[in-house]
């Protein structure tokens, strides 16, 4: 469905965290220092030119995506809540580095979401001449005021803007460290494209739950790791990791379709985890795809071992939303049945239609 701007006045609020789409060339060193909100808004002139009823909330002082973690990610949340009622759709500027993360973070802690909550970022600053940071905020900024005829939002969930895609913010990896197009949604189609007008895939598009009273949930716990399996892993440190006692869940990156080397000491490595009461998610290696435990012998003895499949989770989905469940302080059964099943948009039922 196309998209034109409305005249409407739409309240945005752009949330600048930091990131590379926020630093400026130091002419004495040639490193990129940050700089604050106000010089962001003055390279990018074009946002006077919006319709739009534009607010800004900085970090102070702003942070490298790398040093991001769930305090921050509760902080995000917080002011999310503190301006809900004022505003129209949010955007928030952020380092690309762990965007994915913070975007899976988020779709589940803001619960019932009913505004557009856009993160986006760029691979050169904004005050570079090929910079692609002024497309990916005003795009953003649009995504995020676009209202239906009704003048309820088009978007009400969690997203990240890149590349000419809006994309499910629990469905995006980082794909490249030097193309514009740096994210990809392998194995969910673009909410929106933005093109010469904006194109929307309305069937795709998430609507909270009828009633539902928009809350946040911003306990979460670190206790969770994650292990991509190789020929050749080290059974000492596959023992290690599965019986340390403050691990409460790992996420396994399997091989294909959801298989794991047919070693005895492995899998009993993996029981005895999962009688411990951890939790233990399969996710594929493959970027594109799905965990089918039950289609070779090499899978069906990880479900055996009490192991659950994450389906088609990308692993930054996987982590956030294990580090949600535990902080919500569900028992292990009540983990495990969550993680089978999508609470946010986040995994593709089998009879779904917008796998790739």
């Amino acid at each position: 469905m196309m998209y034109r701007q409305s005249t409407e006045h739409r309240r945005v609020m752009l949330i600048y965290t930091g990131g590379t789409i926020g630093m400026i060339k130091n002419p004495l060193t040639g490193a990129l220092d940050t700089f604050n909100f106000d010089h962001l808004m003055k390279h990018v002139p074009e946002l006077a030119e919006f319709d739009y009823q534009l607010s800004s909330y900085a970090f102070n002082p702003p942070i490298d995506s790398s040093d991001m973690h769930p305090l921050l990610w509760a902080k995000l949340a917080d002011i999310i809540a503190e301006y809900y009622d004022r505003t129209d759709g949010f955007v928030i500027l952020h380092g690309t580095d762990t965007m994915a993360y913070t975007a899976s973070a988020l779709s589940f802690m803001l619960k019932n979401l009913q505004k557009p909550v856009i993160l986006t970022g760029s691979q050169l600053p904004i005050g570079v001449l090929r910079t692609d940071g002024k497309e990916n905020l005003i795009n953003a900024i649009e995504l995020a005021a676009a209202a239906d005829s009704d003048g309820n939002p088009k978007v009400q969930e969690v997203c990240v803007c890149f590349g000419q895609q809006l994309l499910r913010g629990n469905r995006v990896t980082k794909c490249s460290a030097e193309n514009f197009s740096a994210f990809k949604s392998y194995n969910c189609q673009p909410l929106a494209v933005t093109g010469v007008n904006i194109a929307f895939n309305d069937k795709i598009l998430l609507r909270p739950t009828a009633g539902g009273v928009f809350t946040t949930h911003t306990q979460m716990d670190s206790s969770v790791i994650a292990i991509t399996l190789f020929p050749g892993i080290s059974r000492k440190v596959i023992e290690h990791v599965f019986s340390y006692k403050d691990i409460k869940g790992v996420v396994l990156r399997t091989f294909g379709s959801g298989n794991a080397p047919r070693l005895p000491w492995l899998t009993d490595a993996i029981r005895k985890a999962t009688e411990e009461g951890k939790v233990v998610v399969n996710i594929t290696q493959c970027q594109m795809g799905a965990v089918h435990m039950g289609l070779y012998e090499t899978g069906n003895q990880l479900r055996l071992a009490g192991v659950v499949s994450g389906h088609d989770m990308t692993v930054e989905c996987a982590v956030t939303k294990l580090m949600y469940l535990f902080g919500q302080g569900y028992p292990q059964e009540e983990v495990m049945r969550l993680m089978d099943i999508p609470i946010a948009g986040e995994l593709t039922a089998e009879d779904d239609t917008n796998i790739l």
